[in-house]
């Protein structure tokens, strides 16, 4: 059983170990921190929290550095989050207003949060299975080539090129537009999919009247739409995991491979149990199952029109936890306001 003046030490253990690196000592806790005892009952307070495995020597007669589970209990016991300066705030501000689309806006909130922290950022595609297709536009460049531009009621717009053997007329294209309008527009991505996928696969009535020229621009359109009901990941900073490799006792691969697969990333944050707040830590060993057993990952929910989706951290287990859940938080916060500003100016 932890005392309450064991927390007060274990926090400042962490606080001191992320600050200098260093295993931290009764001696320099006391001068450190205000807690009005001697050394040796510092020490005392230490030894029960080597008891509890919530700190370790690292090496004979040395200071101690926090575990894993002494980082669990850490966050759990926050009594609150370091709040962002004005500047700071200022700043996420600013980043995000000038953005474009959603692809535009995801790609700045990644890059703003891994500049506030010093962490790897991620930030999940809300869910897109439900939205609407709004609009379907197709441009001819010539030589075959059209662009086929997709609009959801979510404001996500994709563009990619078909291509065709015949060059289509502006009549062509008028009536191009008109049919693939009427198969997908005013219907979910996940229905629009679907008789997409129906139609290629020539198992519908409506195979029977794609051409040759409509042929390529549906396959496209397939493409597309089947990518919108994916979960994916926008993410930034990977070079932080470089600098700070010191602060991994192993290799640093296995994170490597997660930020380029994803797929564990996306496992991992959807398995993340948020609290009142939105907000989720798992920590070093919690972690084993997705094999990153040396990283922490911090994260926010976010609403979209759509749906929910989540931003996060993905760092090593030394890491500020107060002011990193703090950033993670309030990128969260300020993604939602945009895309409720987006869906309400529409």
């Amino acid at each position: 059983m932890v005392t309450e003046r064991g927390l007060q030490v274990l926090r400042a253990i962490v606080q001191d170990f992320v600050d200098t690196r260093e295993p931290v000592g009764s001696k320099a806790i006391v001068e450190r921190h205000a807690f009005g005892v001697s050394a040796a009952t510092i020490r005392n307070d230490m030894a029960l929290l080597e008891d509890e495995e919530l700190i370790i020597a690292p090496h004979t007669s040395s200071g101690r550095v926090p575990t894993d589970k002494g980082y669990r209990v850490f966050v759990d016991h926050l009594a609150e989050l370091r709040p962002l300066s004005a500047a700071q705030r200022s700043a996420i501000v600013s980043f995000l207003d000038d953005s474009g689309d959603l692809d535009d806006l995801l790609g700045r909130t990644v890059r703003a949060l891994t500049r506030l922290t010093g962490q790897v950022a991620m930030v999940q595609y809300p869910s897109f299975a439900t939205a609407n297709v709004t609009h379907v536009e197709l441009v001819s460049l010539g030589g075959g080539r059209m662009l086929v531009v997709v609009v959801t009621d979510t404001g996500r717009v994709t563009q990619r090129m078909a291509f065709s053997r015949e060059e289509p007329t502006e009549s062509d294209l008028a009536q191009l537009r008109s049919r693939i309008g009427g198969l997908v527009v005013g219907h979910s991505v996940r229905d629009a999919s679907e008789r997409l996928a129906t139609i290629l696969s020539g198992s519908s009535p409506a195979a029977g009247g794609v051409d040759a020229m409509a042929q390529p621009i549906l396959r496209v359109l397939a493409e597309e739409l089947e990518e919108f009901r994916q979960d994916r990941l926008v993410m930034a900073g990977a070079a932080t995991l470089a600098r700070r490799e010191s602060d991994f006792r192993g290799s640093i691969y296995p994170l490597l491979e997660a930020i380029e697969e994803q797929v564990t990333l996306l496992r991992l944050m959807s398995e993340m149990v948020a609290d009142e707040q939105g907000l989720s830590a798992s920590i070093g060993r919690e972690n084993e199952p997705f094999g990153l057993t040396e990283a922490s990952v911090l994260v926010s929910d976010y609403d979209a029109p759509a749906s929910g989706a989540r931003v996060g951290l993905l760092g090593p287990t030394r890491m500020d936890y107060p002011s990193n859940l703090a950033a993670v938080r309030a990128v969260a916060h300020y993604l939602t306001r945009m895309l409720e500003e987006d869906e309400n100016s529409r």
